[in-house]
């Protein structure tokens, strides 16, 4: 599909430097087999849009035989996105899925009033080595949404928008973005995709977003005379035009953002609410661990372990 015409690239040096309102430097936790770099929340932000949790996970290597086991655990009040670049997850959750995602294809699952997942590496990866690179979002939902139902979406690479033209190459995972929309049922206006930009081309944010954020996954760009490089993500002033310069070595980058939400979230562990109450409650249902009676339920076919309730 060829590049949106209305869309004038500009020049990146009539951006003051002040349009950058954030830079966020993620904090890095190593969680023994690989590495992961949060972004979001961060001390200076805690949301870009509705997007209220952003992961890098990896790169990482992993010899034959070994590979990612996150424990079935539980989440209220949000969406997970998750998208890789390299390797694959087994995704398991409590509704009954049981869905491989592999790269540049989109997972979304909507915890709403509560539901538990477990991703792992599959059996037959494990029989190779083999490699992990990708990005986990959580979008909060709409204080009108926290209480619906769960429910689990998953859409192939080839079924999102892809929108090419003079070395940039735009893959729309959520929302809306450059006329196009992507298919995922989402609760609120937002935009979120991967972008991949040749040496030295430039690219113009989406302006017609309320929020929007963006994080170098490899390569570096100049926004404003400066240079950013991989691992780093820049929140921008609303309504602002914003042209982005790739590198001498070229980008790729995640673009991020959206309608802000109407009130302030709450985060502790997993859990994301608009009420205190609600959290204190879910964390009481899953230390009671009363599975399938309760609010949360382990999912059919990974039910032998589980994430115990943090003491923190």
């Amino acid at each position: 599909m060829s590049w949106n015409p209305s869309i004038e690239p500009g020049c990146p040096d009539e951006i003051g430097a002040d349009a950058i309102e954030t830079l966020i430097i993620p904090r890095a936790h190593d969680l023994g087999s690989f590495e992961v770099r949060r972004a979001l929340p961060s001390r200076k932000r805690q949301m870009v849009g509705p997007f209220i949790f952003f992961d890098q996970a990896g790169p990482a290597d992993f010899v034959t035989g070994q590979g990612v086991d996150v424990r079935p655990h539980p989440h209220i009040g949000l969406a997970t996105v998750t998208y890789l670049y390299r390797g694959e997850f087994q995704h398991r959750d409590s509704l009954g899925t049981n869905q491989l995602i592999l790269p540049g294809a989109v997972n979304w699952m909507v915890a709403g009033k509560g539901v538990t997942h477990s991703e792992r590496t599959s059996e037959e990866t494990r029989k190779n080595p083999h490699s992990l690179f990708g990005i986990q979002t959580w979008v909060a939902l709409p204080e009108n949404k926290e209480e619906t139902a769960p429910s689990f979406e998953h859409h192939a690479e080839t079924t999102l928008p892809v929108i090419s033209d003079h070395g940039v190459s735009v893959r729309l995972i959520l929302g809306r973005a450059y006329g196009e929309k992507a298919p995922v049922s989402v609760f609120s206006d937002m935009f979120y995709a991967d972008v991949n930009l040749q040496p030295n081309i430039r690219f113009p944010l989406p302006d017609d977003h309320e929020d929007r954020g963006l994080y170098v996954v490899d390569g570096s760009v100049t926004i404003a005379g400066q240079t950013f490089k991989a691992g780093q993500m820049m929140v921008f002033r609303p309504k602002d035009a914003i042209t982005i310069a790739a590198g001498s070595q070229g980008a790729q980058i995640m673009i991020l953002g959206g309608e802000t939400l109407a009130g302030p979230r709450y985060v502790w562990w997993n859990f994301v609410s608009s009420s205190k109450e609600k959290i204190e409650e879910a964390k009481h249902q899953w230390k009671l661990a009363d599975w399938g009676n309760g609010q949360f339920d382990l999912p059919p076919d990974d039910r032998d372990e589980f994430i115990p309730l943090p003491d923190f």
